[in-house]
């Protein structure tokens, strides 16, 4: 029986076939400026898989732009791939039915109008993921037909320079590229010659010059003169009483002024502890200005910068290779027993929105019933953390051996909140001498020492002069005096 004739590159034909749909608008791989609405509607099919380059700081403002003016009955039902939904017309897509369905991981200043889009069934959502997840997945069962990216500069052949701003752009990129997408990108700026090639022309279909440089927003910069000394307490507890303790070596931060104000503690109050090159010398970080003090002084060995964090708060079971911090939650009593990463959530009591942190029930609850979601969309969960710090004291979380110590744990660092109100001298005391919670004094912490003048840096303009000038810091954290 002759074997039937198979096409092993239907997606390269068709491919070729959309690009041609545009080969008179195209200069090599350009196509101006005024005409990417037509490029948009001759490259983009009803119902394809399009990812929208909305990162945490870098947007593809020119052509989400572009998108939401394109004609819904040339192009609809598409199904969006988004890491940060961001910008209004990332959702206004949606309201004129250019776009149906959405896969994203951050919602951030959009996420209400998200929700009621959702519950109003303008928008269909697929899954909450993980940053990690969701750039996984377009390797697997969410490859994009069309990607919509961002970079700095573009030279005459197509390759492009991403900047200091490059996030999640190569991987959107090659997710496309060696797939048979097609990969458009805006650019700032066409020149002869690049300062360095960060995706290269063979990876690019179409570049187009955008109208005006693709917004930025400085979502990791945090003004120092903005930490209190509620923060600065928290952060002298971080630096003695969990890296200090558990030789933290290699660490990620999330992007709250508790942590900043670590950052700026490790060369004053860390170097009065003697912990240099003992800790915090190995980062996994997004781009806070506040490390550079310790970058100067000599701290940081290596940084890793991200543009969309992963999800840092979990422990992977299949775990092998091994550092004193995570050998150092180990049960030793267990022959099969092994470390656990460190997972520590810093909150103070109430936050700034005048409610207490601790409640009976997350949020997460009521966003899985509105959206449908078939998990509750938690980032994470109570038996990966190890550790919670507030002003009043540490929990260490993972030497609880029960539920209700655990409990009792946060209680007891809960100050005035309804939880923190439950806890009793007696239990306090008892979780103190097995050392599951440390309050300052424990750990030979004046609360009165917690001071700005311990901070490295007090303002923005202290982290300019720290860097020599080469921090430029966005124009509405600089100061004019």
């Amino acid at each position: 029986m002759e074997k039937p004739q198979r096409n092993w590159d239907t997606k390269r034909v068709q491919k070729a076939q959309r690009l041609a749909k545009i080969s008179q608008l195209m200069t090599g791989k350009y196509v101006e400026t005024d005409q990417i609405i037509t490029v948009l509607e001759a490259l983009i099919a009803p119902g394809d898989k399009v990812v929208l380059e909305g990162d945490n700081q870098k947007q593809a403002s020119f052509l989400s732009q572009s998108l939401e003016q394109v004609n819904p009955e040339k192009v609809n039902n598409l199904h969006m791939i988004m890491s940060s939904i961001s910008r209004p017309e990332h959702l206004n897509i949606f309201e004129r039915q250019i776009a149906s369905k959405i896969d994203f991981s951050y919602a951030g200043a959009q996420s209400v109008r998200v929700a009621q889009m959702i519950e109003d069934g303008k928008m269909k959502l697929g899954d909450i993921h993980t940053y990690l997840e969701l750039y996984g997945r377009l390797f697997i069962d969410l490859i994009p037909n069309v990607v919509l990216v961002a970079a700095d500069k573009a030279d005459k052949a197509g390759n492009l320079y991403t900047g200091f701003n490059t996030e999640e752009t190569p991987t959107i990129v090659e997710a496309a590229a060696f797939k048979d997408g097609i990969v458009i990108v805006q650019v700032n700026e066409v020149v002869d010659e690049l300062p360095r090639i960060d995706i290269p022309a063979g990876w690019v279909d179409v570049v187009v010059p955008a109208d005006k440089p693709y917004e930025l927003e400085a979502l990791f910069t945090r003004d120092p003169q903005n930490i209190t000394e509620l923060q600065i307490l928290m952060a002298m507890m971080a630096i003695k009483g969990i890296y200090a303790e558990h030789g933290v070596q290699s660490l990620n931060h999330g992007i709250g002024f508790n942590t900043a104000a670590i950052e700026l503690l490790l060369p004053t109050y860390g170097e009065s502890l003697g912990l240099k090159g003992k800790i915090a010398k190995n980062w996994a970080l997004n781009p806070h200005p506040t490390i550079i003090p310790a970058i100067e002084s000599g701290w940081v060995e290596s940084i890793h910068s991200f543009g969309g964090a992963p999800n840092m708060g979990h422990n992977p079971g299949g775990r092998r290779h091994s550092t004193p911090a995570w050998q150092s939650l180990r049960d030793e009593e267990k022959p099969l027993g092994k470390g656990q990463k460190l997972v520590v959530q810093m909150v103070e009591t109430y936050g700034s929105n005048k409610k207490p942190v601790f409640v009976e029930t997350l949020d997460a609850l009521a966003v899985q019933e509105q959206a449908s979601l078939a998990n509750a969309p938690v980032m994470i969960y109570s038996e990966d953390t190890t550790h919670i710090v507030t002003e009043e004291g540490i929990a260490y979380l993972y030497k609880a051996t029960s539920k209700e110590q655990r409990q009792a744990a946060i209680a007891a660092i809960g100050g005035v909140t309804p939880l923190g109100m439950t806890s009793t001298k007696e239990s306090l005391d008892q979780l103190r001498q097995a050392g599951i919670v440390k309050l300052p004094e424990d750990l030979g912490i004046k609360r009165s020492d917690a001071k700005r003048s311990l901070l490295a840096a007090q303002t923005i303009d202290d982290l300019v002069e720290w860097s020599d000038g080469l921090y430029q810091p966005p124009m509405k954290f600089r100061t004019w005096s």
